[in-house]
């Protein structure tokens, strides 16, 4: 029946129908087959990612019908071409979102896919609200981006692909095999977590296979162990994708949904600082003696309220999101149970990734400081920890929101100033155990004297080079500001964060770090 012979009830209906049949191709992506497969296998979907990421009801697609325009025949096959995006809220609070669709061609990378993926981005950073990539995705497509008029229809069409300015927040997740795009928004991403058993790479063990005659494990080449304790690459791990979109709800609970934001308050919970008044008994009174950073931490800051990123790497400092009086800070803190605490390369490119996000986003910084110094010798050498100690010194001193440092129990050498001191923080304080010097007393009673511990006078020169080293002496010189009892930590940070708000630009830095590079 033509438009122009139907009834206007008639014709309403045929255009009903049209679209509740094209409707229903879009929201059955690869087909019912592939959906249960996954089920079965305790894999989300795409949509049932959407569903779990956004408060019910909130979600507005954009780009339903979209499919790929490589050939008239790859129309019904690419149902919203492979990625699904879209708006939604997340606590009340809109957001964007990329969810990559194995079950349509993998999701790989076309012409129509990209555009969308693009105009998320766009709208984001307009619009001021924080964007969600949920990955999975085989790579480029393959044959639309081959030869020189697939190169540049396909490729190179966002020119801001690469760029991260940081005026919103981005969250990716690792949610299966990860090539492509899906690496490198992950990668530019502030926060990043991986599903156990899912892989990012830059190309697949296929493909490797095929370019080096080299056989490669998908795990080996970029499974959750490789990221989260050799590269850095990646936040955190977890078990299930359910526990990777509520990872990603939590973090962003902390920031602003915008760069010109303060990050959102929340009420102090029920017994948080109850512990305050045994804080001592959680650090050793000899400086040999290791223990947990973490659980001091978690005395001092609001209940439950620690979110730590990167745990298994750089080990030796503790980078974690928390509130202090339901406001939220960035905590970076030498961790002893790890070498004592000493600060590595892959150390200072856990800080340096923390602190750019920090200051980004408007989060005060909180460094609670127990630590012997930099590693030396030829292997930190390799790592290049000269060049790394100067890109930690130059972040925190372009860093424009609030810094606190607290000075637990030892602090020597270079280290000093990386964790805050010499001005390097707006406000310094001393527990009355900590130690300040330039190296610790025994090398320095060896170099200075040349004897060695259990040579005859050792200890009369130790003691000597230990004398001076008190809290009480740095503050002598202002140094310090305050010489704090233990108990007090919480109460001092929350008057000090109050103190050093930015009020004249209503809490808002400079954010000088927004365009360091993202990932190390």
């Amino acid at each position: 029946m033509s438009s122009s012979s139907a009834s206007p009830s008639e014709f309403k209906k045929s255009l009903d129908q049209e679209f509740e049949r094209r409707r229903a191709i879009a929201l059955a992506m690869g087909g019912a087959a592939k959906i249960e497969k996954r089920q079965l296998a305790g894999v989300m979907n795409a949509r049932s990612r959407i569903d779990r990421l956004f408060d019910a009801g909130t979600f507005s697609e954009s780009g339903l019908f979209a499919t790929s325009t490589h050939s008239r025949e790859d129309e019904d096959r690419t149902p919203a071409d492979g990625k699904i995006t879209g708006y939604g809220k997340i606590d009340g609070r809109w957001a964007a979102v990329v969810s990559n669709d194995f079950t349509v061609l993998g999701a790989s990378s076309g012409a129509t896919n990209v555009r969308k993926v693009a105009h998320m981005k766009r709208v984001a950073t307009q619009r001021g609200m924080p964007i969600v990539f949920l990955g999975e995705s085989s790579g480029a497509r393959l044959p639309d981006t081959m030869g020189a008029r697939g190169m540049g229809l396909g490729l190179g069409n966002d020119p801001a692909q690469y760029q991260r300015m940081r005026e919103t927040p981005w969250a990716a997740s690792v949610l299966g095999y990860c090539y492509g795009s899906s690496f490198l928004y992950t990668c530019c991403s502030d926060f990043s977590v991986i599903r156990k058993g899912a892989v990012m790479a830059v190309s697949s063990p296929r493909l490797i296979e095929l370019a080096t005659n080299q056989k490669v494990d998908a795990e080996d080449l970029g499974g959750w162990q490789i990221h989260t304790e050799l590269t850095g690459l990646i936040d955190m791990v977890v078990d299930r994708d359910e526990d990777a979109i509520d990872a990603t709800k939590r973090f962003l609970s902390y920031l602003p949904s915008h760069h010109n934001q303060c990050p959102p308050e929340q009420p102090i919970p029920a017994g948080s600082g109850r512990k305050m008044a045994e804080i001592m008994d959680l650090v050793p009174p000899n400086r040999a003696q290791v223990y947990d950073m973490r659980k001091l931490i978690a005395s001092i800051v609001d209940l439950d309220s620690v979110f730590e990123l990167k745990p298994k790497y750089g080990k030796t400092l503790v980078t974690a999101l928390a509130r202090i009086g339901g406001k939220s800070v960035g905590i970076l803190a030498n961790n002893p149970f790890f070498k004592g605490g000493v600060l590595d390369a892959d150390a200072a490119d856990k800080a340096i990734a923390f602190m750019v996000m920090c200051d980004s986003f408007n989060v005060p910084l909180v460094l609670l400081v127990d630590t012997p110094g930099f590693v030396i010798g030829i292997e930190a050498e390799k790592k290049k920890a000269t060049g790394k100690i100067v890109n930690f010194m130059n972040a925190l001193q372009l860093v424009t929101v609030p810094k606190l440092s607290v000075i637990i129990r030892k602090t020597f050498g270079q280290a000093y100033l990386n964790m805050g001191g010499g001005k390097n923080s707006d406000e310094v304080a001393a527990w009355p155990t900590a130690e300040v010097s330039f190296m610790t007393p025994q090398f320095a009673a060896t170099v200075v004297h040349g004897t060695r511990p259990g040579d005859p006078g050792f200890d009369e020169q130790l003691a000597e080079m230990e004398k001076n080293n008190t809290a009480y002496e740095i503050a002598r010189t202002y140094a310090v500001q305050n010489v704090i009892r233990p108990e007090e930590t919480r109460d001092y940070l929350i008057r000090m964060l109050e103190v050093h708000s930015l009020k004249l630009t209503n809490g808002i830095g400079q954010h000088l770090l927004r365009a360091w590079p993202t990932s190390f």
